[in-house]
């Protein structure tokens, strides 16, 4: 490519980052953008949409709002207003992560996660819940489920850009026999880390993917206060500004699953938590 071309480039570029270029629904080139750099690999490597997001949303505006952001950040979005019409889409293709409202015509948020988890087919993708403020039981009946994360309406579309980038990024291949890490063990509580499996005082205690990396930096941390900040940052990936309840009710659920040793959670008030040796 000439230098003339790659300068061309280089500030087309730049200005779609401040307004990014509509792209016609035909194929071709952008209105105003050069044929010929739209077809070379290093812009086309740019605009490649790698991760499907399934929007399951069945209020017009916010489902517009949202499909909008996620789309303007590079992920491509199907969208579903009914929650049979959902898992339908899901089976016919699973995405990368499913944005899902609790309340929905044809079948409810919690019904649909409860056979996605239980199908080995779907089981392994992401679900983070979009839920009432006062729909605090069925939070905590959806992470029981599996689900990854919830968002409260109102909510912000910068922060749910942010959370599904945050928990998308968690998803990383299963350890390999070679990469095996030694397993933890605090009191009654005995984690495999390689195996993904927790027991207390002996028996085995299923836990969500959430849960386990919560577990496990409590443990590898034990004895040393962790702040809500520092768990949303190095457990959920998300920016330390986020005001979020996530952590609160983690916790509260990982109590609950570690019975008789749930006293070795302490929380700090005013501070956070810690995992007493």
């Amino acid at each position: 490519m000439k230098t003339k071309d790659l300068d061309s480039l280089a500030q087309t570029l730049v200005q779609s980052v401040e307004s990014p270029i509509p792209r016609p629904s035909g194929g071709g080139s952008p209105q105003g953008f050069p044929q010929d750099l739209w077809k070379t690999p290093c812009y086309a490597s740019l605009t490649m949409t790698h991760e499907r997001i399934l929007l399951i949303e069945d209020e017009p505006d916010i489902a517009e709002v949202l499909q909008y952001n996620l789309e303007k950040e590079g992920f491509a979005v199907e969208t579903a207003r009914r929650g049979d019409s959902g898992l339908e889409a899901v089976r016919r293709e699973a995405p990368d992560l499913i944005l899902l409202d609790l309340m929905l015509p044809g079948m409810d948020g919690l019904e649909l996660t409860r056979l996605l988890k239980r199908d080995g087919t779907t089981a392994r993708v992401p679900i983070v819940m979009l839920t009432a403020r006062g729909e605090e039981v069925d939070r905590i009946v959806g992470l029981e489920l599996g689900a990854d994360d919830y968002i409260s309406k109102p909510f912000s579309p910068r922060e749910v850009v942010l959370r599904v980038k945050a928990v998308l990024r968690r998803k990383k291949p299963e350890p390999t026999p070679s990469d095996r890490e030694p397993d933890l063990a605090v009191g009654g509580i005995q984690l495999d880390v390689a195996g993904h499996q927790l027991r207390i005082r002996g028996e085995e205690i299923p836990l969500t993917a959430t849960e386990f990396r919560l577990l496990r930096l409590l443990m590898e941390r034990a004895g040393r206060v962790q702040t809500r900040g520092q768990l949303l940052t190095d457990v959920w990936g998300y920016a330390e500004d986020i005001d979020s309840r996530t952590v609160d009710t983690h916790i509260r659920r990982l109590r609950r699953k570690l019975g008789p040793e749930a006293d070795r959670i302490e929380t700090v008030i005013g501070v956070g938590y810690r995992l007493r040796p």
